[in-house]
Parts: C-alpha cells; sequence; structure tokens
C-alpha cells in the first residue's frame, strides 16, 4: 500500500523568533536557513515582510535551496481592498514560494481584536487567498485560536476553514494558539473539520502550555491532517512549540507513522538531525539540552549497572531505537549505582583499552563510588571521569602542578566615587620543575582564578589558547553556610570545537570550582596532546 506525503513546515524564523531572550540577526536567518535546507523540510517560513528592517532584509532574496521559502502575514484589513492594502502588498511582492496568512477564527477575537463583523472577516480570508493564488504561489491560511474557537462556535470556525479551502488555499493550518488544548480534543475535531476541507489540506500548528504539543500534533495527523508545523528544538512564544527535532525521527523510526507515511527528510538527513540541533543551540549561545529526546547527551545514557549489563549485551534491552539513526551515541554512565559493566562500557565509549580482570578496576570502582559518596556526579562531567579513569590506569602524564592558589575580593569606591567589588587571585604552579606565579583581576573570585590559571603555562600555552568557561552551575549538597557545594563547569575548546563538563565538591565554593577549573584545563591539555 502506498504511504501517503506528510509534509513538515518550520517557523523557527517567525513564532520562534517570539520565544523570549531570542533575536535573530539577518546572518542568523540565512545560517539557519541553511540548516532547513540541510534537514530536510518541506517549507521554511522567514517571517513578516514589512514588519521589521531585519526581515526586510532577510527577504531580500530567496534564502533555501529546497525548502519552499514561505512569507508571513496578516489577511487584508477589513473595509479595504487588497490593492489598497500596502502591508498585504508588501507580502505579495516578496521573493517566495509560498505565503502563510493568519486569519482570526474565533469569532470573540474577530470582534475584539480586528473590530469588524463575521461575514467581512470572512471576506478578507477569501480575498487574500485569492490574490495570493493568482500571483502563482502557495497559499495557506493559519487558523488563529481554531479550536478554541471551535469549542464556543463551531459553525463560524468551520465557515473560517471552509472560506480559506474554497478560495484556494493550499493549506488550512489549524492553530491551537493558547496552547490549551488536550490530544483526544484536538483528534476529535480534526476529524470533524475533514467535513468541509480534506485531511491532504489540513495542517496542524500546536503550542506546549501543557507540554502537549507533540502529542496534539500527532493526534492531528492520526485524524488526517498532513502537514506539522513546528520549530527546531522547540523554541516559540511562552511555552514553545511542537519540537520538529523530536517529531521527526519519531515520523521516520516509529511504525505507527512510518508503515503509511512518508516526509522529506531521508535516512542521512535523520543521521544528521543531532548535530543539526546542537549547531542550532550554538547559534543561540545556549548549551544543548542534555535531556532532549533523541538527540540529548543522556538520550542514550544508562546509569543503573543491571541496566548497563544488559545494554553491553544487546542494546535493544533498553533502548527505543539505535542512537546511531539521530546521529547520537551510546553511554553507560559510571556512578554510585554502577558495576563493572557499567565501567568497562565507559571506558570502552572513551577509547581506554583494559582487561576486565584488571585489578586496577575494582579500585577505580571503588575510588568511583567513594567520590560520589562525597557529592561528586560523573555522569554529568564525563571530562573528570575521564581524568580520573585514565590516572588510575596511569596514562595521564603531569602538566603541572598547583603549589598554592589565593583570591581576595575587595568592594570599594572606584575612580568615579562608584561601590564596586573587584577580585585578584594569585596561583603558583610548578610545570617541569620551574616554578611559576601568576596574578589575574576578574569579575569574580572564579573568573579571577580562571585568568590566573590560564595566564602562563609555559610550553602548554598554545594548547589552551582556544579554550572558554561557557557555563559555571552550583549546587549546595547540605544546609547551612559551611555546606557541601558542588560545582559544574563546563568548557568550550573554539579551536578543536569540543565541549566538556568538570566537577568539584568542597565545602568552600572557590575551593570547589578551583577543582573543576584544574580539572578542564588537564582534559584540554590530554585531548591536546593525543591530537
Amino acid at each position: 500500500m502506498a504511504r501517503e506525503r506528510l509534509y513538515l513546515f518550520d517557523t523557527t524564523l517567525r513564532d520562534g523568533a517570539q520565544t523570549s531572550g531570542i533575536d535573530f540577526s539577518v546572518t542568523e536567518k540565512i545560517v539557519i536557513a541553511e540548516l532547513l535546507d540541510r534537514l530536510g523540510v518541506d517549507y521554511a517560513e522567514g517571517g513578516y515582510p514589512g514588519a521589521n528592517p531585519t526581515d526586510d532584509e532577510f527577504f531580500a532574496e530567496k534564502r533555501t535551496q529546497k525548502a519552499r521559502f514561505t512569507a508571513f502575514g496578516m489577511t487584508k484589513r477589513a473595509g479595504r481592498s487588497v490593492s489598497n492594502d500596502p502591508g498585504l502588498q508588501q507580502i505579495l511582492a516578496a521573493d517566495v514560494d509560498a505565503y502563510c496568512f493568519v486569519a482570526k477564527s474565533w469569532d470573540y477575537h474577530v470582534k475584539v481584536a480586528l473590530g469588524c463583523t463575521n461575514d467581512e472577516n470572512l471576506e478578507s480570508i477569501a480575498d487574500t487567498v485569492k490574490a495570493a493564488v493568482a500571483t502563482g504561489r502557495e497559499a495557506m491560511i493559519d487558523c488563529e485560536h481554531f479550536f478554541d474557537g471551535y469549542k464556543t462556535n463551531p459553525d463560524y470556525a468551520l465557515a473560517c476553514a471552509k472560506t480559506a479551502y474554497d478560495a484556494g488555499a493550499r493549506w488550512v493550518v489549524l492553530c491551537d494558539t493558547n496552547g490549551g488544548t488536550l490530544p483526544d480534543e484536538i483528534k476529535d475535531i480534526v476529524t470533524k473539520v475533514q467535513a468541509v476541507v480534506p485531511g491532504g489540506h489540513l495542517g496542524i500548528h500546536t503550542h506546549d502550555d501543557t507540554g502537549h504539543a507533540i502529542a496534539n500534533a500527532l493526534a492531528a495527523v492520526d485524524a488526517g491532517a498532513r502537514q506539522i508545523q513546528g520549530t527546531l528544538n522547540g523554541i516559540g512564544e511562552r511555552c514553545g512549540n511542537a519540537n520538529l527535532i523530536s517529531l521527526i525521527p519519531t515520523l521516520l523510526l516509529k511504525p505507527a507513522y512510518s508503515d503509511r507515511l512518508e516526509i522529506g527528510v531521508a535516512k542521512d538527513q535523520l543521521a544528521e538531525i543531532t548535530s543539526i540541533s546542537h549547531a542550532f543551540d550554538e547559534i543561540l549561545n545556549r548549551s544543548p539540552n542534555r535531556h532532549a529526546p533523541y538527540v540529548g547527551e543522556t538520550a542514550f545514557a544508562t546509569k543503573a549497572g543491571i541496566h548497563a549489563s544488559a545494554i553491553l549485551k544487546d542494546p535493544q534491552t533498553y533502548e527505543h531505537v539505535a542512537p546511531e539513526a539521530v546521529g547520537n551515541r551510546r553511554r553507560v554512565l559510571v556512578s554510585d549505582q554502577a558495576g563493572k559493566s557499567n565501567l568497562l562500557g565507559e571506558l570502552q565509549r572513551l577509547g581506554i583499552s583494559v582487561d576486565k580482570a584488571d585489578p586496577r578496576l575494582d579500585h577505580l570502582l571503588a575510588d568511583v563510588k567513594q567520590k560520589e559518596a562525597e557529592g561528586y556526579a560523573y555522569e554529568a562531567a564525563d571530562a573528570s571521569f575521564e581524568l580520573l579513569a585514565r590516572r588510575a590506569l596511569g596514562e595521564v602524564p603531569q602538566f603541572f602542578a598547583v603549589n598554592s592558589f589565593r583570591v581576595m575580593v575587595e568592594r570599594r569606591h572606584n575612580a568615579i566615587g562608584e561601590l564596586v567589588s573587584v577580585s585578584e587571585a594569585v596561583v603558583k604552579l610548578d610545570i617541569d620543575g620551574e616554578k611559576r606565579m601568576s596574578v589575574a583581576e576578574g569579575n569574580g573570585p572564579v573568573n579571577a582564578l580562571d585568568m590566573a590559571l590560564r595566564k602562563d603555562l609555559g610550553k602548554y600555552q598554545a594548547a589552551i589558547d582556544g579554550l572558554e568557561l561557557i557555563d559555571y552551575k552550583v549546587r549546595i549538597l547540605n544546609g547551612g553556610t559551611g555546606a557541601v557545594t558542588r560545582v559544574l563547569i563546563e568548557s568550550h575548546d573554539t579551536s578543536a570545537h569540543r565541549r566538556w563538563f568538570t566537577i568539584g565538591v568542597s565545602s568552600n565554593i572557590v575551593d570547589a570550582s578551583f577543582q573543576a577549573l584544574v580539572d578542564s584545563i588537564n582534559y584540554a591539555l590530554l585531548k591536546a596532546e593525543s591530537a
């Protein structure tokens, strides 16, 4: 039996741009458009021509090679003709493959937001679609607040959808704009809409305000909708949109969908989805979600010893898909719940060859469990674990020794009378028998220590020139001002394009931070030496 085609519509550059704290530059939008082409989506919505200078410049030329470049806009204003609506004319003049117009489909919004009659709104929908179709490009209507509108006035919501379809819209997209509809409601309503619009012309646009954006999108597909709108990594207004990075593997790898539907993403493109997801996070200047389905660092990680033992025998025992299919990899974590199977699996992943009967393994496992009892968490700090393991096996040279460090925080008035805090750190090192002392100021004790530690490593300096501290997390492990503190640091080598996590634990937050900093530098030197 032939499979039906399901189309993917990405709205990262438009709806995703409404995410709090995210503002795309033109250059970033161009790079993201290239990622969307690489991923294989069918439509890439670029934004709203005429809304702002960034979108104006972005739409100055077509930005995709494969995906249908799509402009977003509003239907014409009530009381005006198409030719007398400058905003609509600017959208119709864009060099694109398709248009997506937002239309009110909840009579409450027609009255309150548009201030026109229900019939005038229907006229705007029809006239806008006809004008778009007349340009020879695809036209689609986003029926805003469709599900809320259907619940209060189903006849009018259906009239909006039917009007768009009858006017020639390729897609009529049903939007759960407020994100409050549940999957059973979505499936029921999408089924009923097909009395006026065929499923092959219906799309679904969901938000994640109840945590059901993906489930709602799949419920609509089960009911017959054949276009899904979503964003990279689920970004979007408020709680986000349906996450295409999670939806695409599900559609391709789960027989419930892959046996009856096909999408435009090939298996080799699917194998790039982890790197695409992480590249997008790089553009946003944020750390990837380690626990993200399919693409997260821990998506195929196992901690419990009995689980690890089974996975090493046959990965299917605890994996729902092969990590390689989505460009990810298997990780067997080492922790206080670990057995030797975990340890061997993790050492194998790190490329450390050791016989399972090697007595050093028992000592390493005991050391790991003791340190985790003290507060270390090596499943969150793989670089620190690798250093610990290689040291136990005699594979880490002593690049440098820290003889002492001192940090001072001074609060004082500066030259213009402002009250400021200044941190100064002194670090004394021994490198090949040569003593070195570095002093640095920073905007806090950790920053000052980091700068002092990396200021002069002699012959190793070139190996850490691209090293950056990009994230710093502190967790208090027990109560009181003298509590044990765990510090987790994420580092990035800009020259090698490598990220890693290191950890430190102490009742002194500065000491815990320094431990993690020293591990980070040692890890960078270890990798530079083996490169």
